[in-house]
């Protein structure tokens, strides 16, 4: 099998940068979360994060549900965010896992913990 294409060191430096800066953002969020959580009846959003606010803006304050659904998610995006950051060092990242050709960097800029390319995901549909 011929060697796979992959991201020069440089460029994978730059999307490592790239997911670094999502990953302290998301972390973020989910702290603000977290506190939100924790605090049962205080339903002001002063402890929020500013992304979360804004959700906010013209309508009621979140039920603990939904605060609990955007936590859950937000692990989620951080683990597939470590998990892309795992791929870089590995040399792996931004191969697509069903075609193994090069995911555009666009939809890495995009979606930095794509594993597939959109030539995929529309196969999977």
């Amino acid at each position: 099998m011929a060697d796979k294409e992959r991201y020069s060191d440089k460029e994978l430096e730059e999307f490592k940068d790239l997911i670094n800066a999502k990953l302290a953002e998301a972390r973020n969020d989910l702290t603000g979360l977290r506190n939100s959580l924790s605090h049962k009846d205080d339903h002001g959003t002063d402890d929020t994060s500013p992304s979360f606010k804004m959700m906010e803006d013209g309508s009621e304050t979140l039920s603990r549900e939904e605060m609990s659904q955007l936590a859950v998610r937000q692990e989620k995006f951080i683990t597939h965010l470590e998990n892309a950051l795992t791929r870089i060092s590995n040399k792996t990242y931004g191969i697509c896992r069903v075609t193994g050709k090069l995911i555009p960097k666009e939809r890495l800029r995009a979606v930095p913990h794509a594993t597939l390319s959109i030539e995929a995901k529309e196969a999977q549909s």
